[in-house]
């Protein structure tokens, strides 16, 4: 039988692809924010919450600019390499924008900037394809809510729904064996993420990390891992970075020291 020309696949989504003009706009919006602030800093983001995210751009709204999006487009508004960077060494914070990041000029210091996104900090539930930090298994005999109380028996068939071997004993649950929710270093199932969010454990916490930075003004280039922060000085000098074990705990920066290399004729 030939096929019908009236069978075609529709897509019901509003949502537009993001073509070439959104592109360009991104490009241009980030390399205007390149004169008007005096750092950028490159960030990334865990468990992103979109709510919260938004109360700090609210927050920070008149001394900062947070910008996601296409990490390749990003890069080639900074610049990829020496040849195109919008400022002298700005293409090395390009290199750091991979996986899940964003950038973020501001007029803060690198302290006030870190202080205000730890401020944002919040747990919440962990959604499904999350890794588990932490085993999380449930007891056998009567199950308990998330505040210490017996689960109204109305949660039953939801229990049994996403695996828990359950049954109503007089109106209460009653869990039939132990039951792994999820375990560590594990992806969260589908059920796993449900049954986390009805027993009240939350998981996921939405946080902010530098990665590295660039003060505008300045012919340097901050790389910040955890502790540690190196520092790139510019190439008529010579650096050396204390090693990876000797960082405090208290998150300062280490002490750097260089010095100029000798000329050559």
């Amino acid at each position: 039988m030939p096929k019908s020309r009236r069978d075609r696949v529709v897509a019901l989504t509003q949502t537009k692809k993001k073509d070439r003009e959104w592109k360009g706009g991104l490009i241009e919006n980030v390399r205007e924010a390149l004169e008007v602030y005096t750092s950028v800093y490159a960030f990334r983001c865990q468990n992103l919450r979109n709510n919260t995210f938004k109360d700090l751009k609210a927050d920070l709204c008149e001394t900062s600019r947070f910008f996601m999006g296409s990490n390749k487009v990003l890069q080639v508004a900074l610049g990829k390499g020496p040849e195109d960077e919008q400022k002298e060494h700005l293409s090395q914070v390009s290199t750091h924008i991979t996986g899940h990041c964003g950038l973020v000029f501001t007029n803060l210091t690198k302290d006030d900037l870190t202080v205000a996104m730890k401020k944002y900090q919040v747990s919440d539930f962990a959604r499904t394809g999350s890794v588990a930090p932490e085993t999380v298994v449930v007891e056998k005999g009567n199950v308990h809510g998330k505040h210490g109380g017996l689960m109204e028996h109305t949660l039953e068939p939801t229990l049994r729904k996403n695996g828990m071997p359950t049954k109503l004993n007089r109106g209460v649950i009653e869990l039939l064996a132990d039951h792994l929710v999820c375990k560590e270093g594990d992806c969260i199932s589908p059920q796993g993420a449900i049954l986390l969010r009805l027993f009240g454990h939350e998981l996921a916490t939405f946080k902010m990390d530098l990665l590295c930075g660039w003060p505008i003004l300045a012919v340097c280039f901050f790389v910040f891992v955890l502790d540690f922060v190196s520092r790139i000085e510019p190439a008529w000098c010579s650096y050396l970075v204390c090693p990876p074990t000797t960082c405090r705990a208290d998150s300062q920066a280490l002490t750097v020291s260089f010095s100029p290399r000798s000329s050559q004729n």
